[in-house]
């Protein structure tokens, strides 16, 4: 009737059927009083009748805990292993079972890493947690939802302060950071750039932006000594507390140990011993099976300290090594236990191991007060000053002989177990603990001042990039090739480094250089497209179709939604002249990334050499939105105003380049062109004579030098100047063009007409051939009949 009770009846409150009172063993559960009464169901479901509902839901929340971490390992073993759908689906499931935040943070991270930011932002949207918070905003920023991520990682109150801290540290500071720069509060995001770096010093993509906005910090400063001693103290204060945590872990092992050995099979045990292979010294037969654990720290030494015996007692009797109980722990699971320990394993529960005084003196009384014939002595090593008689005491001790006090012995040491194990001898323990301790102390100070190596090593690697790169960014480029030289040749032979030498020459204009880095780090690391798009210029303005050609090939085949290799492909079609279609990749390049400014900038190129200057003005402003220090859309911005005759405009945009790359001979050079364009002739011929001596190899601001001579009427001045780039450039058509003019103001007729005779067989351009021909035929008529003319 009991069994088959329906549930109707006992959710009912009545009462349940008559049985007899519950005794120890019965197989079932007590439904009536002493009185032979029902009792209640209220009555059931407390005091120890509750006691197996109780444990059926903890064994099933256990097993809801097992399922729970089993998935979080799979999904975080798929998201190792790159396998983004498979982890999407079983953190799907996870979330599901069990809908915490934290499992919904990581369905986010499982999502973003499928390239899923839109299911991110629905599932996240609204937590609160800083993990949270973070994941949401990198799901806003992967949407271009700039402000809604800015809301999320700063939010703000009425009085429109921050009253939340930036979530996940120095990368949410770093994202931040991202965020300002993209919406153009470039001082804004520089200082949380700063803050990322000052929360994790090798955070390099924090410093690597701050180069890139042009106020990062010396890399000595940065990357300095008291950095290193701030990251050893950080890893020294981690670790520190890994070992207290390891500690308190072995504290609980040891703790527990007695009260497990009933479930610990003999073949674990053998695997124990044999993995655990150290004496106890003057016992060979004896393995320290717990020594690792036992040693680890001094507290847990001290778990097996005893209260030490009186002086009489001790002053002829050497007090048991530590790990006296390991022969019996080893019969024990062998089963040789006797009877009386047995009984006592079953029948009395194990104690507490923290006693009062009175029993710890108590467990001490009994060990001490045996005779000193069935005590082992101290091995040589631990008792250098004591007499060493050690032979019987180890018989004794260990069972390899006759063995004729083991009742007693084993009294003693179940008692041990029962009352106080980790009861030893006080002065075998300080011996043994000072003797580890020491050798811990080595250790460890080993390992730190290896970690310490270690950190400064890697500061110093930092430190020599961080300065290059720094130094590259302001264009300073000779140094920053100084820098680099410095590098480790395996640092130095890697795709980024070349890639970044090959970019210093490129800026010097020594397209040569960079065609051979540039070359090189494209061999040692195919699949690298960072500065590819540099290359493809740099084989532009060498005139090498093939070679650019087969570079624009191997990039489509690596990657065709990179920006860089429709560049290299636009580049193509541009060294052929073929503007419209070199103009039709270089928009592709700007639809796969909006934020590639090299991307606009090309394309603003293009339109200029179509003279479409409306969309090429578009263009190079869309690249200053993106980088506002990309000085080549400031200088195409002067090219366009400088062929519409807007010569402030102008001046203003070349000028804007020139502070961003103060070391440029071009920018100088043109600079130069736009104030002679202004008048302002003194100050043209001042930025002339530093174009010229930043690249004594450039021709175009010797040319212009003389131009300006030739209009401040220096003839001599300016023949002189075009002697000199005739050792430079010595089959320039449009030189001895000038200097035919020059000749004939001079009315030097024959020398100008050779010079225009010369200028003519260089084939000059198309709209330069016929103002050279008309010269040349007006070279006998008055100089006012010619002067509009070249």
């Amino acid at each position: 009737m009991a069994n088959g009770r329906s549930s109707k009846l006992i959710q009912s409150n009545v009462y349940i059927s008559h049985g007899p009172p519950l005794t120890p063993g019965a197989s079932r559960i007590q439904t009536s009083d002493s009185n032979d009464r029902p009792l209640p169901l209220q009555r059931l479901r407390f005091g120890r009748y509750r006691r197996l509902p109780l444990a059926l839901a903890r064994a099933r929340r256990r097993r809801r805990a097992a399922m729970e971490t089993l998935m979080v390992d799979r999904v975080h073993s798929s998201l190792r292993l790159f396998m983004h759908r498979n982890a999407v689906f079983l953190c799907e499931r996870l979330c599901a079972q069990f809908p915490s935040e934290t499992n919904v943070q990581l369905l986010a991270t499982c999502y973003l890493h499928n390239n899923q930011p839109y299911a991110a932002y629905h599932i996240l949207k609204g937590k609160k947690l800083p993990e949270s918070r973070y994941l949401f905003a990198m799901s806003c920023f992967r949407m271009n939802l700039l402000r809604e991520a800015e809301d999320t990682l700063c939010p703000v109150n009425e009085t429109n302060e921050t009253n939340i801290e930036v979530p996940s540290g120095a990368t949410g500071h770093y994202l931040l950071g991202v965020i300002y720069r993209c919406t153009g509060r470039m001082s804004a995001a520089a200082e949380q750039f700063t803050q990322a770096l000052t929360l994790d010093p090798l955070l390099w993509a924090a410093y690597e932006e701050l180069c890139i906005l042009g106020v990062a910090e010396d890399a000595d400063g940065c990357f300095s000594e008291a950095t290193a001693l701030r990251l050893q103290q950080e890893h020294t204060s981690t670790s520190t507390l890994e070992k207290s945590n390891f500690a308190n872990e072995n504290r609980i092992l040891s703790s527990s140990l007695p009260s497990s050995l009933g479930d610990i099979i003999p073949k674990q045990m053998k695997q124990l011993h044999a993995n655990n292979t150290a004496e106890v010294p003057g016992y060979p037969h004896v393995r320290a099976t717990a020594l690792h654990v036992q040693n680890s720290t001094t507290s847990n030494v001290a778990q097996f300290d005893t209260p030490s015996p009186i002086a009489t007692q001790t002053s002829s009797i050497v007090p048991p090594p530590l790990f006296r109980n390991v022969h019996a722990f080893q019969n024990t699971i062998s089963g040789d236990v006797p009877a009386k320990q047995k009984a006592n394993g079953a029948n009395q529960p194990l104690r507490r191991k923290h006693l009062d005084e009175a029993k710890l003196k108590k467990v001490s009384g009994r060990l001490f007060n045996q005779s000193s014939d069935s005590l082992p002595r101290r091995s040589a090593r631990l008792s250098r000053d004591a007499t060493i008689n050690s032979n019987s005491n180890i018989s004794q001790f260990g069972g390899n002989g006759p063995d004729h006090s083991s009742g007693s012995r084993y009294e003693v040491i179940d008692e041990m177990w029962t009352d106080n194990m980790p009861a030893t001898s006080s002065s075998v323990s300080t011996t043994d603990g000072r003797f580890f301790e020491q050798d811990k102390t080595e250790r460890i100070m080993s390992q730190d001042s290896k970690v310490a190596v270690g950190i400064r090593e890697l500061l110093g690697l930092l430190r020599t990039l961080g300065e290059g790169f720094r130094l590259s960014c302001l264009f300073k480029c000779q140094e920053a090739l100084e820098v680099y030289r410095k590098l480790p040749e395996p640092q130095f032979n890697t795709g980024w480094v070349l890639c970044q030498v090959g970019k210093a020459y490129f800026e010097l204009v020594d397209y040569l250089e960079a065609d051979h880095y540039f070359e090189l780090a494209h061999r040692l690391s195919p699949c690298t497209l960072d500065g590819m798009d540099i290359y493809s210029t740099v084989l532009y303005h060498l005139n090498a179709e093939m070679r650019l050609s087969y570079l624009a090939q191997e990039l489509i085949s690596i990657d065709r939604l990179s920006p860089q290799a429709w560049c290299a492909v636009g580049n193509c079609f541009a060294l052929r002249k073929d503007h419209e279609t070199a103009l039709k990749n270089f928009q592709r390049a700007v639809q796969l990334d909006s934020r590639f400014a090299y991307a606009h900038t090309l394309c603003g190129h293009e339109y200029s050499a179509l003279e479409d200057y409306e969309n090429s003005i578009k263009f190079y402003r869309c690249a200053l939105q993106v980088d506002e220090r990309h000085y080549n859309a400031w200088y195409g911005l002067g090219v366009v105003y400088l062929r519409q005759e807007k010569f402030e405009f102008a001046e203003h945009h070349f000028r804007r380049a020139f502070q961003i790359n103060p070391r440029s001979s071009v920018l100088m050079c043109y600079l130069g062109m736009a104030l002679h364009s202004l008048k302002r002739n003194e100050e043209a011929l001042e930025m002339m004579e530093k174009a010229i001596a930043a690249d004594k190899k450039n021709p175009l601001p010797k040319y212009q030098k003389a131009l300006i001579l030739l209009g401040l009427q220096k003839y001599s001045e300016a023949l002189e100047e075009l002697e000199r780039l005739k050792e430079i450039a010595p089959h320039e058509s449009s030189m001895y063009a000038l200097m035919g003019k020059i000749y004939k103001q001079l009315n030097i007729l024959d020398k100008a007409v050779f010079c225009f005779g010369i200028a003519l067989d260089l084939k000059p351009p198309a709209a330069d051939l016929a103002i050279i021909k008309s010269a040349m035929e007006k070279v006998h008529l008055p100089d006012e009949l010619m002067e509009d003319d070249l």
